[in-house]
């Protein structure tokens, strides 16, 4: 079974070996490795994405997604990855902010091995698909992308069901004065 991300952008040969071991019971469960199992993690072993788009965090939604998640709980689990001996997010920064304000000490997550390439991908792809991202932060996200993947505007604007101007008009806005 090919995941998603490895049919948008190529890869993933090794995670899909995983999952197929998982599908024939032949691994055991383990936060170190590939599974779409939720697992509790300690607070104090995660650690943001390096690759985060987003360099602007509304505290005010913060705060009442922390108040959602004192109330009902967290709904969808952070993604995260093994670095070192801590845990690097890969979806789920902004739920990360509320379960700590919440001072929670463990948090559910599913581990997925990705390398950096994938991470930073997944990152940015989840970011761009809301509307909040600033346009210079869509715009670095996009660049980050086109580098990332040596794609042309038009392969990116196609991945990500965008038009090429629209693309090609917010990268401008890397080459205006600060």
């Amino acid at each position: 079974m090919k995941s998603p991300f490895s049919r948008f952008f190529g890869g993933g040969v090794k995670e899909e070996e995983q999952i197929e071991q998982i599908e024939q019971n032949e691994v055991n469960v383990d936060p170190q490795m590939a599974t779409e199992e939720v697992v509790k993690i300690p607070i104090e072993k995660i650690i943001p994405n390096r690759y985060q788009p987003r360099t602007v965090f509304d505290d005010d939604k913060i705060e009442e997604r922390s108040r959602t998640i004192h109330t009902h709980g967290v709904i969808q689990p952070m993604v995260v990855r093994p670095f070192g001996d801590e845990y690097e997010i890969i979806a789920g920064e902004r739920r990360y902010r509320a379960i700590k304000k919440l001072e929670w000490l463990e948090v559910p997550a599913i581990v997925r091995n990705l390398n950096d390439k994938e991470t930073a991908s997944i990152a940015l792809i989840e970011n761009l698909q809301r509307e909040e991202l600033t346009a210079i932060e869509e715009a670095l996200a996009y660049q980050q992308l086109l580098e990332l993947h040596s794609l042309t505007q038009e392969a990116l604007a196609q991945r990500l069901g965008k038009g090429q101007s629209t693309v090609a008009n917010k990268l401008r806005l890397l080459k205006l004065p600060q």
